[in-house]
């Protein structure tokens, strides 16, 4: 099993920026490709980013692309999430998420308890 572990979420004004971190333990060669996905209220949780093992491929949303940068620092076993220009509609819970097979995350083997986000306009 790999447990993933969210932090970095709160509240912010539009315009701002966020950064989140999911530390990966356990079983952490099971997180090839590792992830964010978010849920806002009322709406089905959807992908917002990846990323490869090396880090040389990583997928977005086309909601955040230019905004939103993922990243990963392996010795570490964590995955970072920089969010820029943050838009009120980018709040919600977001989700860690770690996948051995799919880039974009569509087989998650495990997931984390999730970080709030709230963007006030």
């Amino acid at each position: 099993q790999v447990q993933l572990v969210e932090s970095g979420g709160g509240l912010v004004q539009a315009g701002a920026s966020l950064r989140l971190s999911c530390a990966a333990s356990g079983r952490t060669g099971r997180t090839y490709f590792m992830g964010w996905f978010r849920q806002a209220p009322g709406k089905e949780r959807e992908f917002v980013t990846s990323i490869s093992w090396r880090g040389s491929t990583t997928s977005y949303a086309d909601s955040v692309k230019g905004r939103f940068t993922i990243s990963r620092d392996n010795p570490k076993n964590t995955v970072l999430l920089q969010m820029n220009s943050l838009k009120p509609e980018d709040t919600g819970v977001y989700y860690c998420a770690a996948d051995m097979y799919y880039l974009d995350l569509k087989a998650p083997t495990s997931w984390g308890q999730g970080t709030q986000v709230t963007v006030s306009s």
